[in-house]
C-alpha cells in the first residue's frame, strides 16, 4: 500500500471492530490525563482542609503531624499519638496562618483525638464520607506534611478495608483501610481521600520496612469518635473481648443459612475470660448481628457497644459452619490504652 492511501485517523472517527476482536484500547496517555485529573480535583477539594500540627511538651520531644478541619469553627481531627502528652499546640493552614490549638479529647483505642483551634477564620471544612462506601481497588489520595514537606499528595488504591491494626504498644485499632498510598512520618493525622475529594479515612500508621502496606481509620469510626469526644469529652464503650475483621459472606452459606446481608465480622481472637468467651464465642465464628441489629462491619459493632451496654444482656448472632447460632453475653466496661 502507498502512503499516498493511508488515512490518518481524526479524534472524531471510528474504527468498526474486527469479528472477534475487542474494542480498540485508549491511548496510554488519556488514561494518564484522566488518573492526573482526578487526583489534582481531588487534591483541589481535599487539601484546603489539611493542616500542619506542630507540637511541643514536657517528657516529649517537638514533634509533628498533620490534621483535617471538619467544621466551620476550627474543630479538627488528627491522631492520638501525634498530640498525646502536648504542652503546646499550633496548627498552619494551607495559606500560612497559624494558630494555636487546644485538646478537647482523644480516643488511644482508635488513635484520634479531636482539637479546636483559637483562630478559625481560615478553616474550610473537609466532607467525611461515608466509609461503608469504599471498595478495595478504588483510587485512594493521602494528603499530608511527610518528613515537614507540607501538602505532600501520594496516591494508590485501597488495598483492603475492615482490617485491625495492633499499634507499637499493643492495643488493637478496629476498622481500618489499608491502601499502598505511600506514608511517612508526619502524615499521621492527615486524610485519606477518594477521588472526589471527600475523606474516608484518618491515617494512622505504616509498616516499616514494608512496601506499599499502609493504613487509615475508616471515617465511620472518626465521626463516631469526634461525636462522642464533643458530647462527653472521651469516648466510653462497652467491650464483647474479640478482635475481628471485616468479611464478605459466600453466597452459598448466606443462602443455607437464610441471611441476606452481604457480609458480618469475623472473629480473630477470643480474650481469655472475656464476655464472648464465657458466652461460648469461638475464633472463626461469623458475627452478623446484635440484639436483632444488623452488623456488617467493624463501624457496626463499635456503634452497637457503646456506653449504654455496658453489664446490659446482649444477643450476639453467629454463623458458625454455616449454621445460625446465637449467645447472650454481658458487655464489660472497654479499658483505654
Amino acid at each position: 500500500m502507498l502512503d499516498s492511501e493511508i488515512t490518518p485517523l481524526r479524534d472524531d472517527d471510528s474504527q468498526e471492530p474486527q469479528p472477534g476482536s475487542t474494542s480498540p484500547a485508549v491511548p496510554d496517555d488519556d488514561l494518564l490525563d484522566a488518573y492526573s485529573n482526578a487526583v489534582i480535583s481531588a487534591v483541589d477539594r481535599a487539601g484546603r482542609s489539611v493542616v500542619h500540627i506542630a507540637v511541643r511538651g514536657e517528657g516529649r520531644r517537638a514533634g509533628a503531624g498533620s490534621g483535617v478541619v471538619l467544621t466551620h469553627d476550627g474543630i479538627l481531627l488528627t491522631n492520638s499519638h501525634v498530640v498525646s502528652g502536648a504542652r503546646s499546640i499550633e496548627v498552619t493552614f494551607p495559606d500560612g496562618r497559624r494558630s494555636s490549638a487546644r485538646l478537647l479529647g482523644e480516643d488511644p483505642d482508635t488513635d484520634l483525638a479531636v482539637l479546636r483551634t483559637d483562630d478559625n477564620s481560615a478553616a474550610v471544612p473537609a466532607h467525611l464520607h461515608d466509609s461503608k462506601a469504599v471498595k478495595p481497588g478504588q483510587l485512594a489520595i493521602a494528603i499530608g506534611n511527610p518528613l515537614g514537606f507540607e501538602q505532600t499528595v501520594t496516591a494508590g488504591v485501597v488495598s483492603a478495608i475492615g482490617r485491625s491494626l495492633r499499634a507499637s504498644n499493643g492495643r488493637l485499632i478496629d476498622d481500618v483501610i489499608q491502601t499502598d498510598a505511600a506514608l511517612n512520618p508526619g502524615n499521621s493525622g492527615g486524610p485519606l481521600a477518594d477521588s472526589k475529594g471527600r475523606v474516608i479515612g484518618i491515617n494512622t500508621a505504616m509498616i516499616m520496612g514494608a512496601q506499599g502496606i499502609c493504613f487509615s481509620v475508616a471515617s465511620n469510626t472518626a465521626l463516631l469518635v469526634l461525636t462522642q469526644i464533643l458530647s462527653h469529652g472521651r469516648v466510653r464503650r462497652a467491650a464483647i473481648g474479640i478482635h475481628g475483621q471485616h468479611t464478605i459472606i459466600p453466597r452459598h452459606i448466606a443462602r443455607h443459612a437464610g441471611v441476606s446481608q452481604a457480609s458480618g465480622i469475623r472473629v480473630m481472637e477470643v480474650q481469655k475470660d472475656s464476655p464472648a468467651a464465657q458466652a461460648g464465642i469461638l475464633s472463626g465464628d461469623l458475627i452478623i448481628a446484635i440484639d436483632q441489629q444488623t452488623v456488617t462491619g467493624i463501624d457496626d459493632l463499635l456503634r452497637f457497644l457503646d456506653h449504654r451496654r455496658v453489664g446490659r444482656p446482649s444477643a450476639v448472632e453467629i454463623l458458625r459452619r454455616g449454621e445460625r447460632r446465637t449467645f447472650t453475653l454481658l458487655p464489660v466496661e472497654r479499658r483505654s490504652g
